[in-house]
C-alpha cells in the first residue's frame, strides 16, 4: 500500500528588492514674496497607493502623496512625490496577497516617502512638512469594504 505524502504549500517568501523615488515635484509659485508674509498655512494632503504585478514573483507597490499648502489665498507650495518598492512575493494565497500589497507594503514605504517630502519642502525654504502616521490596515479594510459594497449594488 503506497503512502500518500501530504501536499505542502510552497514556502512563503517576502523580500524588499528595491526602494526608489519614481516621481518628485516641488513648486513654489509665489516665492519669494510668500516668505515675507505671516506664516499661517492651510494644508491639504491626498495620499494614494496602488500595486501591480511585475515580472516573475515581483510586485510594484507605489504610494503617492500630493500636498498643497496655502497661506491665505496664495499657494505657498505644492509637492507631489511617489515612493515605490519592488517586492518579491512568493507562496502567499490570494487572500494573503491583498493585505500584503494593500497594507503591509505601503507601511514599509511610508517612512521613506515622509523623509523625501520633508527634505524637499525644507530645501524649498519652508518649515519641514511632517506627515502624520497612516494606518494602512484601516485604509485597506475600508477599501475592501467599499469594493464589497460596490459589488453588492
Amino acid at each position: 500500500m503506497a503512502s500518500k505524502e501530504p501536499t505542502s504549500s510552497p514556502e512563503k517568501q517576502f523580500a524588499i528588492q528595491k526602494l526608489f523615488v519614481k516621481d518628485l515635484s516641488f513648486e513654489s509659485p509665489n516665492a519669494p514674496l510668500i516668505f515675507t508674509e505671516k506664516w499661517e498655512p492651510t494644508v491639504d494632503v491626498n495620499l494614494n497607493s496602488n500595486a501591480k504585478k511585475a515580472p516573475q514573483d515581483l510586485f510594484e507597490v507605489a504610494i503617492t502623496v500630493t500636498i498643497t499648502v496655502k497661506n491665505g489665498d496664495k499657494t505657498s507650495y505644492l509637492v507631489e512625490a511617489t515612493q515605490v518598492g519592488i517586492f518579491g512575493v512568493k507562496g502567499f494565497s490570494d487572500e494573503e496577497i491583498g493585505p500584503l500589497l494593500g497594507s503591509f507594503c505601503p507601511s514599509v514605504l511610508f517612512p521613506y516617502l515622509r523623509e523625501v517630502v520633508s527634505e524637499i519642502v525644507t530645501k524649498g525654504g519652508f518649515p519641514p512638512m511632517l506627515l502624520n502616521p497612516v494606518n494602512f490596515d484601516a485604509l485597506y479594510a475600508q477599501h475592501v469594504q467599499q469594493n464589497d459594497a460596490a459589488k453588492a449594488n
